[in-house]
């Protein structure tokens, strides 16, 4: 799965999950989406695969959901994931 497939389900995702990356960050990066532990370590399937924390999906709905509502036409799958990439980068 990659970042791009994650972000166009999003809002079929388990707000308790988070997204698990491998940088560099881009949509085509490899992903994963799982529960992450209360002592905030990496699932193992996430650690085999050399993929990082990236944003809990609860933190990716909000920020899409304030950012389109300022934004006069619907993003692109694309442009949503270039936007948490940002988010994550500048501001996470």
């Amino acid at each position: 799965m990659k970042l791009h497939d994650v972000i166009s389900r999003i809002d079929e995702l388990d707000e308790d999950d988070t997204i698990f990356l491998r940088p560099p960050w881009t949509e085509d990066s490899p992903a994963m989406v799982a529960f992450e532990s209360d002592d905030g370590g990496l699932p193992a399937e996430a650690e085999e695969h050399g993929l990082g924390y990236f944003v809990e999906v609860a933190i990716a709905r909000e920020i899409l959901e304030d950012w389109e509502a300022t934004r006069p036409t619907p993003p692109t799958v694309s442009e949503r994931c270039a936007r948490l990439i940002q988010y994550a980068v500048t501001d996470a």
